[in-house]
């Protein structure tokens, strides 16, 4: 098993476990709290106080920690660094199922180096007490509940499914967009094994996992998947937006166990 902590970026990786623990106490504070606020944003998307508390926490440690470091968040405006390095976190990813009590929700964290890598990535889901994460040449991993009340760490890997008949898609939304690509989704959806609705961070790190072979979202922000992107991609995945094009920052995700994918792209083109 590879070491993720021995690769040149284990300190990063410490400070995002550490922004992950932080992120973690606040959610799951305020997850099912009867008090929670929740506001409707411009583009009618919820926000909860826990995005914006996770957010804020997540500024205040980068700035004390990597001053020369900034962050892009959901939330407010992107915090430019000197170093032109950049923290990128979601704080709620799933705040619809976050504020309705559905336990399929987490935070993303991200490091982008200046020249574009993304070398950092981590998904922390407390309520599902699950973490996934990777380093850039590192491998991805999860910590997950063991026996008797323990937390195991393994490596995880994509899967080996090579026929689009035999693969288990996963999805977020049953509607296309654009609509005019609708029929083409329809249809890719027929052509697979099994379709579930996992949603969100959770079918792509499922890919991951190799417990599900595709992924695929419409539309999507970097923050949504910078750090989902690189835990699939060092488990031997790929993720690429519906164009093809390699990375996360292509408004729109697929991932996969990289065998299938260009038949998959094909099929949404």
């Amino acid at each position: 098993m590879t070491d993720a902590s021995s690769t040149p970026f284990a300190d990063d990786l410490a400070l995002a476990h550490r922004l992950a623990d932080l992120a973690d106490a606040i959610t799951m504070q305020r997850f099912n709290a009867r008090d929670l606020v929740v506001e409707t944003k411009p583009d009618l998307t919820p926000v909860s106080d826990a995005d914006k508390a996770v957010e804020r926490m997540v500024r205040e440690v980068v700035a004390a920690d990597r001053p020369g470091d900034g962050v892009l968040g959901e939330e407010e405006a992107e915090l430019v660094g000197e170093s032109g390095r950049r923290w990128i976190v979601d704080p709620v990813d799933g705040t619809k199922n976050f504020v309705r009590g559905v336990p399929v929700w987490s935070t993303v964290i991200a490091l982008q180096e200046a020249d574009g890598r993304i070398v950092v990535g981590l998904v922390s889901a407390p309520a599902l007490s699950r973490r996934w994460w990777a380093v850039l040449g590192g491998g991805a991993f999860v910590s997950e509940p063991g026996v008797a009340g323990t937390t195991q760490t393994r490596q995880i890997h994509v899967s080996r499914v090579h026929e689009l008949a035999d693969a288990s898609l996963g999805y977020s939304e049953v509607r296309w967009v654009p609509e005019a690509n609708q029929a083409k989704w329809d249809s890719l959806l027929r052509r697979v094994w099994r379709v579930r609705g996992y949603g969100d961070f959770y079918s792509h790190v499922l890919v991951a996992e190799g417990a599900v072979d595709i992924a695929a979202e419409p539309e999507l922000n970097l923050y949504d998947v910078a750090g989902v992107s690189l835990v699939v991609t060092e488990a031997g995945g790929r993720f690429t937006g519906v164009d093809g094009v390699d990375g996360p920052d292509r408004g729109s995700g697929v991932s996969s166990n990289g065998v299938l994918h260009n038949a998959v792209i094909s099929a949404l083109a």
